[in-house]
């Protein structure tokens, strides 16, 4: 489905800033790696905020 894609690659571009902000704030990035309902929250709270489903 679009919204299974657009987790995926939002997924994938959450993964990538947190990478990225790895030099900067190792701790939210521990957190990220180490937490898994750190992950899940932070995850699904920006998704929610990102994505829109296309009205038709």
């Amino acid at each position: 489905s679009d919204k299974q894609n657009a987790r995926i690659e939002h997924d994938k571009a959450l993964l990538r800033v947190m990478t990225a902000l790895l030099k900067d704030d190792t701790e939210l990035f521990k957190q990220f790696s180490d937490n898994e309902g750190f992950r899940r929250w932070l995850s699904d709270a920006i998704f929610a905020l990102t994505y829109t489903e296309a009205k038709v």
